[in-house]
């Protein structure tokens, strides 16, 4: 049944219930906004942002636009990476004086892989109220919509930038049960893939999840082994901000994996290459291209060893 929204929306009494909340002064808000769409902002954030004595914000140009399209004018106070410490010390005497405080990231939940965790931390150690106002998170909404069913899910947020520490960050997650969650640049994305090839393998499903809420928003699941592929037919999906998500841990594709390492590695050392995959498949059950790809990375591996 069709709903006309014109007819059944009544945004005064949605007004009424977010003004009826106590807003109490002394106390530093943590408001999630928008990760693409302005339409995302929720009734309380507007409240809590017509309330506020000032706004804390990552990046005082971004948050004065996205203040403009509500038609508000606030108070900003600068609070990125690079001076957390001593602005919490500002807030802590601001939120002591009995003013409202808003802290916002430029998109999304604050302190989630973005500013706002040594603030938040700093305020509550001063002995003072914090109280988030939910809402948009690229995290969870691209887990969401992933499609990978676990009751457990790993953040991890950016991966290191260096090959080395990268690497062994990786190491320590792939055998863990839960649905692992990245975020990645654009500009590193296909390295961010190749990296997650050698440290999961070939079968392991990924989800990627793009311009979140945008207009241009792409959502794609497949194995590993296809993603440097999907990655290569579009340029554009060298652009906009990543959620990367992989399948947790199997028991059984582990075991599945070291088989046909183990089979590969002994048929390596006496066949060539082709040769080596086609009976691997056929020893193993599994599909003889991804076993191929697989040995040409065991090659790769020996060659650089030598």
């Amino acid at each position: 049944m069709n709903t006309d929204l014109s007819t059944s929306f009544h945004p005064s009494a949605l007004l009424q219930a977010v003004s009826e909340q106590s807003y109490p002064n002394a106390t530093l808000y943590v408001v999630a906004t928008p990760i693409g769409n302005s339409a995302d902002i929720s009734l309380r954030a507007l409240h809590v942002f017509s309330l506020a004595d000032a706004i804390a914000c990552e990046d005082t140009r971004n948050t004065a636009q996205l203040m403009s399209r509500y038609g508000l004018h606030k108070p900003l106070i600068a609070a990125h990476q690079h001076n957390e410490h001593e602005v919490a010390q500002k807030i802590i005497t601001r939120l002591q004086a009995g003013e409202r405080i808003a802290l916002v990231s430029d998109a999304g939940t604050p302190a989630v892989s973005d500013p706002g965790a040594i603030i938040v931390d700093a305020v509550r150690s001063a002995g003072l109220r914090v109280t988030p106002l939910p809402g948009a998170s690229a995290a969870i909404s691209a887990l969401s919509a992933s499609g990978l069913i676990n009751d457990q899910f790993y953040f991890v947020g950016f991966l290191p930038s260096k090959a080395g520490q990268r690497d062994g960050v990786l190491q320590h997650l792939v055998h863990l049960p839960a649905t692992l969650i990245f975020y990645e640049a654009p500009h590193r994305i296909v390295e961010c893939v190749d990296a997650l090839q050698n440290a999961f393998g070939l079968e392991r499903r990924v989800v990627f999840a793009r311009e979140l809420s945008k207009l241009f928003e792409e959502i794609h699941r497949c194995t590993l082994g296809e993603a440097a592929t999907w990655l290569a037919q579009d340029n554009h999906r060298e652009k906009g901000e990543y959620v990367v998500l992989i399948e947790g841990a199997s028991e059984q594709k582990d075991q599945q994996q070291l088989e046909a390492h183990r089979v590969l590695n002994i048929l390596l050392d006496n066949l060539p290459l082709k040769q080596a995959a086609a009976i691997a498949a056929q020893i193993t059950g599994q599909k003889k291209n991804a076993l191929y790809d697989l040995a040409l990375k065991i090659k790769g591996g020996q060659s650089n060893a030598e």
